[in-house]
């Protein structure tokens, strides 16, 4: 399998780059995994309560033993988040885990996490994906030789070059077709696709541009599958700009963008509209918000009402738009440039290097910029993450400026809630509050797409993009 980029931490404590996370979720197993509509279902847990908002008991599976052999119990998992809270071990996960007071292990398979207060997305950073259980007394080194109990366990690691993984033949829940899979680092998209033609890889997953997954289509050794995804693609607004803080001015830019065109041309199909930072897919998703189809003249009529009339040169106002280098976004931010013209807008376009970009961005130093959620929006805690008042940086990503009393009202009272009814009616009405104001305007989903030989059978594809069709897929004989 290619992979563009080496995994920085194998310890599922530490690791938070897509590569690490995905291979992560290979190798441990975490009290509880997610469906296909981000419902959480038992995994190491079989079941669970809730006896109030503040206590969460949990029964774990028995017989589960890690890839040594040694037996999986609640003093491991107990290990695993006292590790993080007492600051054993450094990570940026601490921080998700800071509600948690204490944690009970009354018999070896019962594990009791006590809250300082309600948080309901505690179940959701407990489940694959945020975290995978370790074996008591792990240290910081554990990345060096990590041991969990997943249906894979770590032959070798190759900084820059592989990573191998062979089938767990004792995994409680059966062990996996593949024998070994070896993840084969391949920094270049256009050798990544070489690869796959040359039948010296197997398979590669949103790796590889549009044009080129266009242009493999007609090779017969290949199979494509593509499937709705939940990478996110968004346009953010300093909201502290004199311009920009006018609503009509950024419902304006979200009616002059043609995102279907967008979609069609530059991203070969492989791509939806996108109505929320939720993917449609989500328990949580709402559709019933304001949308902006392309619609220039309704732009213009913004405008007007604005205060921001068309000068002598053509042009209304000039915005300043950052960018990456990277290939895809410069196109994206051209393709942009044009459209917006068509309205008065000069988009004036200024181009960093990834490092740079992202250091302006994450301090507010910005008028526009677009980037993507990578699995950070498949948990509604995002709404606080990146929309309430007090989430602006460097505590969080409201990189925006934000602010909006009944949003914050609405996210405070989800936090502190369990009810499932009352956590949608709540996320249901942020989603339709900021599709009114518009501190981000929804650009996309992208699709999931992914190119295997056809030797490889049973290949399904999971709505977040992650590694779990290795589990069931087969060489054929």
């Amino acid at each position: 399998m290619i992979i563009e980029s080496s995994p920085t931490n194998l310890d599922p404590r530490v690791g938070t780059d897509a590569q690490s996370e995905r291979i992560d979720k290979l190798l441990f197993d975490a009290l509880l995994q997610r469906d296909e509509h981000f419902n959480l279902q038992p995994a190491l847990a079989e079941r669970w309560e809730v006896p109030d908002p503040r206590t969460y008991l949990f029964h774990l599976r028995r017989g589960v033993c890690f890839h040594d052999g040694r037996p999986l119990t609640s003093a491991d998992v107990k290990w695993t988040f006292d590790s993080i809270l007492s600051g054993k071990i450094r990570t940026a996960k601490a921080s998700t885990y800071r509600y948690v007071e204490s944690i009970e292990t009354p018999d070896d398979a019962t594990v009791i996490f006590h809250l300082r207060e309600s948080y309901s997305s505690l179940l959701w950073n407990l489940s694959d994906g945020a975290i995978g259980i370790v074996p008591r007394d792990s240290g910081e080194d554990f990345n060096r030789a990590p041991i969990g109990s997943g249906p894979f366990r770590l032959v070798s690691m190759e900084q820059d070059r592989q990573v191998t993984i062979a089938r767990n033949e004792q995994y409680w829940g059966g062990a996996p077709p593949l024998p070994a899979v070896r993840f084969m680092v391949v920094p270049d998209a256009t050798t990544r696709a070489l690869e796959l033609r040359k039948g010296s890889a197997d398979i590669a997953i949103n790796a590889l541009t549009a044009d080129t997954v266009f242009a493999l289509r007609n090779d017969p050794a290949l199979a494509i599958m593509n499937a709705p995804g939940t990478i996110y693609a968004y346009l953010a607004f300093n909201l502290r700009d004199p311009i920009l803080r006018d609503v009509r001015v950024r419902q304006a830019l979200a009616y002059a963008i043609d995102r279907e065109s967008i979609i069609h041309y530059l991203l070969r199909d492989l791509a939806r509209p996108a109505d929320s930072v939720l993917p449609t897919q989500h328990w949580a998703f709402d559709g019933n918000v304001a949308r902006y189809p392309y619609d220039p003249r309704r732009a213009r009529e913004l405008l007007n009402l604005a205060g921001y009339a068309v000068g002598k040169d053509g042009y209304r106002f000039h915005l300043n738009m950052k960018t990456s280098a990277e290939e895809s976004t410069r196109l994206l931010t051209a393709v942009l440039q044009q459209q917006l013209r068509e309205v008065g807008i000069a988009l004036d376009i200024r181009s960093f290097e990834f490092a740079t970009f992202y250091a302006d961005i994450t301090r507010g130093a910005f008028q526009l910029f677009s980037l993507r959620w990578i699995g950070g929006n498949e948990d509604p805690d995002i709404f606080e993450h990146i929309f309430a008042s007090a989430s602006t940086p460097p505590r969080r990503a409201n990189r925006g400026y934000y602010s909006n009393p009944e949003v914050d009202r609405l996210i405070d009272d989800a936090r502190a809630s369990v009810d499932r009814q009352r956590l949608k009616a709540d996320y249901d009405r942020i989603q339709q509050i900021v599709a009114r104001e518009l501190p981000y305007i929804n650009l996309w989903y992208f699709d999931n797409v992914l190119v295997h030989t056809r030797r490889l059978r049973n290949v399904h594809l999971s709505s977040s993009g992650n590694y779990d069709f290795l589990k069931t897929a087969e060489l054929a004989r």
